[in-house]
């Protein structure tokens, strides 16, 4: 369900809301970046989610293996 929702911001903001977003996105925009500050529950699920990709997690793993090369040699 949607909600309608006004807000009041500069008009400087707004403008640069305009040209760079588009006059139709603007809203969409703004809930994308609020969404992760207010559903903070839903990062659990996606942390889930991205744990069982087995794909991802191999290439996650084999990237941070290769970083510890790039330390070993590292002056102390």
């Amino acid at each position: 369900m949607q909600r309608k929702l006004t807000i009041t911001i500069d008009e400087k903001i707004y403008e640069g809301l305009q040209m760079v977003i588009g006059p139709r996105r603007i809203s969409k925009f703004l809930e994308a970046l609020a969404r992760p500050h207010v559903l903070g529950h839903d990062l659990e699920a996606a942390y889930q989610s991205m744990a069982q990709d087995e794909t991802r997690e191999r290439e996650a793993a084999e990237w941070s293996e290769a970083l510890i090369g790039d330390v070993e040699d590292d002056p102390r």
